[in-house]
């Protein structure tokens, strides 16, 4: 008897939390007010450059974000002058938990009930309620030359982005912030995950270009640009990147 009600209560949880998740997500995506993006930045290592980073950062080093969303809005045929509007939180001491390495899917529903709790438990920023909360793990790259994944959740619409703590590397660092962003927005990545390489057609900025390859620009969701069929290459930033019509329809900027 006990085992049934203790069932019943974990159903019951879960079906509010799924109820909660995705009234945020209708809520977030209608596009009728702008979208409160709140970041939270953190250490992710111990290195004095990291830490002189994270107290030298202000709002104005992600507007090149908000810049970007207006003009693909406006490409898009998105009636809104403001789709973001970004916030940012003080400084967190607290890490989040590790995703699982495997993928099963048990420990990744934990994960992410447990991700939700500590990002709530967590939350430092006092200001409007956030739609999306993006928690930036910022490291060091002389001990981190290579980032570990980031995640954005749409159940919960929240996300865990590591970044490189460095000016040289801000341009960069917003793109992988705005690709985990639509992620918690319903967005799907468009790159072979075998290879890493653009999903035609998808991901190909301009299908019509002729000759199709060299692409010019970067598919937010696709990653990279594709040079040839088997290379493609890091955009140099936001200017480089477009949101391509299957995402747009995603975040509900288009009727699917």
């Amino acid at each position: 008897m006990w085992k049934a009600i203790r069932i019943a209560v974990l159903l019951f949880v879960l079906a509010t939390v799924a109820q909660g998740a995705w009234l945020d997500r209708r809520d977030a995506t209608d596009w009728a007010n702008p979208l409160i993006v709140v970041l939270y930045p953190i250490a992710g290592d111990d290195s004095e450059v990291t830490r002189r980073h994270l107290a030298g950062l202000t709002l104005a080093q992600f507007e090149p974000m908000s810049e970007f969303l207006r003009e693909q809005a406006r490409a898009h045929g998105l009636r809104i002058d403001q789709p973001l509007d970004f916030k940012l939180a003080p400084r967190l001491e607290s890490l989040p938990p590790a995703a699982p390495r495997d993928g099963y899917m048990a420990q990744i529903v934990w994960w992410s009930l447990k991700l939700r709790f500590w990002a709530w438990w967590n939350d430092s920023y006092q200001g409007a309620r956030a739609n999306v909360r993006l928690f930036l793990l910022y490291h060091d790259e002389k001990l981190t030359p290579r980032l570990a994944h980031s995640v954005g959740l749409e159940k919960g619409l929240v996300g865990v982005v590591n970044v490189f703590a460095s000016e040289s590397m801000a341009a960069e660092n917003n793109i992988i912030i705005m690709h985990e962003m639509l992620h918690t927005l319903g967005a799907t990545d468009k790159y072979d995950p075998a290879t890493n390489m653009p999903r035609y057609p998808d991901s190909y900025a301009d299908t019509q270009r002729s000759p199709l390859l060299p692409q010019l620009f970067a598919e937010i969701m696709g990653g990279r640009i594709p040079i040839t069929s088997v290379r493609a290459q890091q955009a140099e930033g936001l200017h480089q990147v477009i949101i391509g019509e299957l995402t747009a329809r995603e975040i509900n900027w288009k009727p699917r």
